[in-house]
């Protein structure tokens, strides 16, 4: 059944049916119990805690509030608090019980329903979850498995490593502004191998004057490194002597000598991380197809499926569209006739990732470049520069779902087809 409207969530809770609301914290949990018509079953609030220990007093409980209501099934609802409410999921999920999701919003704008008060409580947050859920006011999550959360792990973990590194790179290039600022004019990029080799042996301009041209050459020569020799190291002896760099010390090389291995790290960890990334992007059915798009590469893939998940759980691409919160919000009342914006809800990471590759995306393939000229000339609702880019991403969406989906080869006439209408065009 498809639980996608308000209508088919309501008719997930029967007379058979207890909802237990629950209020989870990074210790302690707190829980009531509500029949279908909203009138609670539990006496008092029940607390226990994130253990096995406590998980199992938790299934007790809920065994009893079954048993004390005569009822059949049990739906437990909850806020989808950080990561606390991890290890609950998979234990009710190990049960075989539903466990729904509230948008703690919805549980703010709420509370003050039952007493006119803002107050929040252990005691409180339980019910106003489960009269949302009774409402059918909540989302089923969904928990990737396999090879999906493998991706979402690894992805995740590219993110952060790629932030370190970025956070390291501008710490180096600090440092050689304050110590060596010429240094960056011998190299564009300071993370250049010859350049490095000299760095770690002598990070200061006084120590570079100290080695001298044949003293740098010998450095590259022992690594028998063959692009790069006098010239270079000519070029760098002399930038030493010019340098307006301030003079540093035994403290300045350590600080250099750390940030360099700290960097060096970064990037090895980077390369292992792209490495099983890729490894497990391609056991994705269909991936192949993805690739073969012009512009596409494989972080973008294994972004999109770590963020998406199993294609097969969803009927149509404009709920991978919500899902990345490009879906239209309209402002208007009577007359007045607002702004149509997008959302933004949904996983704020989807919408990155797409948004980024659209964007040379539209200089290095002509089909999508043409896709945008179209949403940006037509006569009838013309776009601006920013919109047509979402719905180029949204375009893109409908690409990866069909490739997916159905496994067929990306057609760039077939995409051309679907959309570029010349009668619609502006005159030249």
């Amino acid at each position: 059944m498809d639980y996608t409207t308000q209508n088919k969530k309501i008719e997930l809770i029967t007379e058979d049916t207890i909802v237990i609301g629950v209020d989870i914290g990074s210790e302690m949990n707190f829980a009531r119990a509500f029949d279908w018509r909203g009138r609670e079953i539990s006496k008092k609030v029940f607390k226990f805690s994130n253990t096995l220990g406590g998980f199992n007093f938790f299934d007790g409980w809920m065994t009893d509030m079954l048993q004390r209501a005569a009822k059949m099934q049990i739906i437990v609802g909850c806020e989808p608090t950080g990561h606390y409410w991890f290890p609950l999921a998979g234990h009710l999920k190990d049960r075989g019980i539903l466990l729904v999701t509230v948008n703690p919003y919805h549980v703010k704008q709420t509370k003050e329903l039952d007493d006119n008060s803002p107050t929040k409580t252990d005691l409180k947050d339980p019910k106003t979850i489960a009269k949302l859920v009774i409402g059918g006011n909540y989302g089923i999550p969904y928990i990737p498995e396999g090879i999906y959360a493998d991706l979402r792990e690894a992805v995740s973990s590219r993110d952060r490593i790629n932030k370190e590194l970025n956070a390291s790179a501008n710490r180096i290039q600090r440092w050689l502004k304050i110590y060596f600022p010429e240094y960056l004019d011998v190299y564009k990029n300071f993370d250049s191998t010859s350049g490095l080799m000299v760095l770690e042996q002598a990070p200061l301009p006084e120590d570079v004057i100290a080695l001298g041209i044949e003293g740098v050459v010998k450095i590259w020569r022992a690594a028998k490194m063959r692009a790069v020799g006098k010239k270079r190291a000519t070029t760098l002896v002399e930038s030493a002597h010019n340098s307006i760099g301030i003079k540093g010390g035994n403290c300045a090389r350590l600080e250099l000598q750390m940030l360099l291995e700290d960097y060096k790290t970064k990037k090895r960890q980077m390369e292992m991380i792209e490495e099983v990334l890729t490894k497990e992007t391609m056991k994705v059915p269909n991936v192949e197809k993805l690739l073969a798009i012009k512009g596409i590469g494989i972080i973008t893939v294994a972004g999109f499926i770590a963020e998406v998940g199993d294609i097969r759980r969803f009927d149509s691409p404009k709920q991978i569209q919500k899902l990345a919160g490009f879906e239209l919000k309209r402002n208007s009342s009577g007359k007045h006739k607002g702004q149509t914006t997008i959302s933004k809800r949904g996983r704020r990471r989807l919408r990155r990732i797409l948004y980024q590759v659209v964007l040379p995306m539209l200089k290095s393939n002509p089909e999508f470049r043409e896709v945008y000229e179209y949403y940006t000339n037509r006569v009838k609702n013309p776009l601006k520069g920013k919109q047509a880019v979402i719905a180029v991403s949204c375009k893109l969406i409908r690409v990866f779902y069909t490739l997916l989906s159905n496994g067929v080869e990306y057609d760039a006439a077939r995409l051309r087809a679907d959309i570029i209408r010349p009668i619609m065009l502006k005159a030249a």
